[in-house]
Formats: C-alpha cells, sequence, structure tokens
C-alpha cells in the first residue's frame, strides 16, 4: 500500500505540475486567440443571457439556462473556494492569486469550447430532457466510444463517489468544530437531504441548485466586500503584493514554473474546472434556442467561480496582514481571518459557509455522474444503483478519515482533462462556426439567434438540432 501511494503521489506530480498545466496553458491561449477572445468580446452578452433566464421555467423534465448555470456552479463553487484559497497563498504567496485570475481569462475560452460543444451534441433521454457532455460529443462527434466509456467511468466515480464522500466529510468536521454536533447525526441528516434532492432527478436538482447557489455565492461575496470596505486603507498594499511577489525572482523561476505560479494555476484548474470535462454536462442539460448561448454562460461561470468567489476568499485572507505569522493553512486560516475581521461569530458562520458550499457540490457532482451513468446504461436499474452508492458514500464520508481515495480523485481528474483537452482541440472547428454564426446573427440586428445545424460540414453525431429544423 506505501508503494501503492508513492506511485500515486509521483504520476500526480507528473501530470498537475507539468503536462496538465502546459496543455491548460496552451489550450486556453489557442482557444483565446481563435476565439478572437470571447470571453472579453461577449461579456455583455453573456451576462444579459445569464439575467434573462432568471426566473424563466423550461418545459417539462428540462432545466432553463440560468438553471443549468446554477449545476454547473453548484458543483464548481465548492469548498476548495475557500481553503483551497488559503493553500495557494500559504505554499505560493499572494502572488498565486493573480496566476489564478490569468488561468480563468484564459480557461473561460476554454469553458465556452466545451460547453458549445456539449450543446451542439447533446442528446434527448427518454424523459424528454437532455443529456451530453465530452462523452457523447467524443462518442458521437469523433466516433470513439472506448474512449467516451473511460471518461464516463472516471467522471462517475471521480464526481458522483469520491468527491462526494470528501465534501460530506467537510461538512460534518466543520459543524462539530463549530456546533459540537456529533458526525454521524449531521452525516444521517446530509444523506437524508442528498437522498431526497437526486431521487427527485435533474428537476429537482436544478430547482435547488436555482435557490441555493445565488444565496450562497452571494452572502459570502458581501461578507467579502464588507471586510474589504472596512479595511479599504489595505487595499492598495494587497493589490500591490499581489502583483510584486507573482512577478518576483522566485516566482518566476523558483520550482520549475514557480511557487507562486504553480499555485494558482492548480488552484484555478480545481477550482473553475475549465477545461475538465465536468461543466459541459450541465451545459448539455440547458434548453437554448442556439448552442453558444450556453457556452457563453458557462464562460462567464468561470468568471464567477475564480474572479468572484475565489478572490472574496483571497481577500479576507490578504486582509489580514499578520496572516503568514498565524502558520495555519486551510480552513484554519480562513478561520482565523474572518475572526480577527468579524470578531466570536466567524467560525459559526464560516461553518454555515461550508455547509451550503460543500451541499451544492454533492448536487452537482451527483448531476455530473447521473449523466455520464446514463451514457453507460440507459436502465433505470442502473440509474437507482448509482443514487444507492452516492447516498452511501455520502454517509461513510461523513463519518470516514479521508485517506488514499483523494489522491485517486486527482489522478482521475488529471485523466479526464488530458482526455476532454485533446477532444476539444479536434472538434473546435464547430464551435467557432456556430460562434462565427451567433455573431452574424447579432449584427444582422437579431435579437435571439437560432441554430442550423447545416452550417457546420459534418453533421456528424448531431441529433437534437437535427429534429428541431
Amino acid at each position: 500500500m506505501d508503494f501503492f501511494g508513492l506511485a500515486l503521489g509521483f504520476c500526480n506530480d507528473i501530470l498537475w505540475s507539468y503536462v496538465l498545466i502546459i496543455m491548460l496553458i496552451s489550450v486556453g491561449v489557442y482557444f483565446s486567440f481563435r476565439t478572437k477572445f470571447v470571453q472579453i468580446r461577449f461579456i455583455r452578452e453573456m451576462f444579459r443571457l445569464l439575467g434573462e433566464g432568471v426566473g424563466v421555467k423550461a418545459s417539462e423534465n428540462k432545466v432553463s439556462s440560468f438553471q443549468a448555470f446554477c449545476i454547473s456552479t453548484a458543483s464548481r463553487v465548492g469548498v476548495g473556494n475557500i481553503a483551497g484559497i488559503a493553500i495557494a497563498i500559504v505554499t505560493g504567496g499572494p502572488g498565486a492569486i493573480l496566476w489564478m485570475w490569468i488561468l480563468a481569462i484564459l480557461g473561460s475560452a476554454t469553458g465556452f469550447v466545451e460547453s458549445t460543444l456539449a450543446q451542439i451534441y447533446k442528446i434527448q433521454d427518454a424523459n424528454g430532457g437532455y443529456r451530453g457532455g465530452p462523452a457523447y460529443y467524443i462518442k458521437n462527434a469523433l466516433g470513439k466510444p472506448g474512449i467516451a466509456a473511460f471518461f464516463a467511468i472516471l467522471i462517475s466515480i471521480t464526481f458522483g463517489l469520491i468527491f462526494n464522500s470528501v465534501q460530506a466529510n467537510t461538512i460534518t468536521i466543520a459543524l462539530q468544530s463549530a456546533f459540537g454536533l456529533e458526525r454521524m447525526t449531521t452525516g444521517i441528516l446530509i444523506t437524508i437531504l442528498t437522498a431526497m434532492t437526486i431521487f427527485g432527478g435533474v428537476k429537482r436538482i436544478a430547482t435547488v441548485s436555482e435557490w441555493l447557489v445565488p444565496i450562497m455565492a452571494g452572502v459570502y461575496i458581501l461578507v467579502a466586500l464588507y471586510i474589504t470596505i472596512s479595511n479599504i486603507g489595505l487595499l492598495p498594499s494587497v493589490l500591490k503584493s499581489i502583483i510584486a511577489n507573482a512577478f518576483s525572482p522566485d516566482a518566476a523561476v523558483g520550482g520549475g514554473l514557480g511557487a507562486a505560479m504553480m499555485a494558482g494555476i492548480k488552484r484555478g484548474l480545481f477550482s473553475n474546472e475549465a477545461g475538465m470535462g465536468s461543466v459541459p454536462n450541465a451545459a448539455a442539460a440547458a434548453e437554448a434556442s442556439h448552442p453558444v448561448k450556453q457556452g457563453l454562460i458557462q464562460a462567464l461561470g468561470v468568471f464567477v467561480d475564480t474572479l468572484m468567489v475565489c478572490t472574496s476568499s483571497a481577500f479576507i485572507i490578504l486582509l489580514t496582514t499578520d496572516y503568514a505569522a498565524t502558520n495555519l493553512t486551510g480552513i484554519e486560516l480562513v478561520q482565523a481571518a474572518l475572526t480577527t475581521h468579524l470578531g466570536a461569530s466567524a467560525p459559526a458562520l464560516l461553518a454555515i459557509f461550508v455547509l451550503m458550499f460543500a451541499f451544492s457540490s454533492i448536487i452537482g457532482n451527483y448531476y455530473y455522474g447521473e449523466s455520464n451513468i446514463g451514457f453507460l446504461h440507459s436502465s433505470k436499474t442502473w440509474l437507482t444503483i448509482f443514487r444507492i452508492t452516492v447516498i452511501a458514500m455520502v454517509l461513510f464520508g461523513s463519518v470516514a478519515k479521508v485517506s488514499i481515495v483523494w489522491d485517486m480523485a486527482d489522478l482521475f481528474m488529471a485523466l479526464m482533462a488530458i482526455t476532454n483537452l485533446i477532444a476539444i482541440v479536434f472538434l473546435a472547428q464547430y464551435a467557432l462556426i456556430a460562434l462565427n454564426d451567433y455573431a452574424d446573427q447579432k449584427r444582422r440586428g437579431i435579437k435571439e439567434p437560432t441554430f442550423d445545424p447545416s452550417i457546420l460540414p459534418s453533421q456528424q453525431g448531431i441529433q437534437v438540432w437535427q429534429k428541431s429544423k
């Protein structure tokens, strides 16, 4: 077991420290230029589309664009946005935040491409809803069913099972520390809530995400904004330290890419998931008149996750001038920073944030698994077995110690990202054609562009859009 753990750690170090960083930056730069920086050019359109989707109800067994955005945000905005940022600052210094921002800007273009492809190649399931994502476009557009099945298995295990046990573990530890609640009691309650949500299907998942995500992210950002305004005199020095540390000699050359670059880029991927292949599963579920609409909304999701939520955590910590002297990291550092800013109420407040962030991730992660279980086998029996397994893993994670399974999840995530990045590079031309079509319709004064799949050079793998012509 020790040898297995060491081998696993070695593989993860190579994949995460070198292979993935090079691939993510290269693909992000490539897509940014190929789309003529869609993440900047269409920023107003992104907010317009998101705003128009608020409160809109989709057809029966379908989800709206805003609900799909909330499902994806529920998954990617998790405890890592709190604890992970603290770890990035401790290991890489304040400069890690700038590199995290840079990756988010580049990753937004990658997120646009993968989510647009998910919409183009989505399918309609037996209940009348939509499913899609990397497994679907790898099989239907690239014609690689074996690789598609490999991806579906990886994401189902990683997000549906392993990550959910870790999120449940974090919730019970946080509530025990803040309120003295027994972990088993809390675990049973979380398990019941999870079961009630996931057995309600995608519509219930969408409904829960639709009200939980805005409250969760909104309150956290408001707390960070209050802390920032209360310490506004320190803000210039904090911003200066972020920029100076990011480009210091140690940050630029130390440890290969440098501690600041490595920490920021790793945290950026873990947080916004751009290119990993998880978010497209939610993007495909949306009902939209044009694939680019969901591509733009999910590109905005990268900004919301990193530039807003992660930055909130960063400012909470960095505005505590003596954070480095505490020798703390992770959740403990965030708790100490909040205590400095808000007083004795901080531990309870942080526990509530952890509860909301982690539970939202559980239901978002579950949906990614459900979508891919449906790809592997359409039988309701298999879906029921998967749901029961997810519930069991939530309960198990609530009381267990997180062990080597976390390293296995890191390996699976790396393999997912590599598989998806290669696939979207091969298929990118179709997303680019769709983007040009959308932009052309907007230039001609068409407020709500519609998609005709005949504009694409190949119709292979396109199902839903052919029917809607």
